[in-house]
């Protein structure tokens, strides 16, 4: 009875899950994941500080 009571949060997840996929449309997440990352590092890039080439740090 102990494994049944512990997995029954997953088994249920996983059923709820494959019923929104299969009837409804969500949306890619690993393709929004990618989009935001590259909208960060175009950010990033974007307002990043710029590297001085004779830096008063170096010796």
């Amino acid at each position: 009875m102990g494994i049944i009571r512990s997995c029954f949060s997953f088994i249920a997840g996983t059923a709820f899950g494959v019923y929104l996929a299969q009837n409804y449309q969500i949306p890619n997440l690993r393709k929004v994941a990618d989009t935001a990352l590259l909208q960060a590092k175009q950010v990033e890039e974007k307002y990043r500080k710029s590297k001085k080439k004779d830096s008063d740090n170096d010796n």
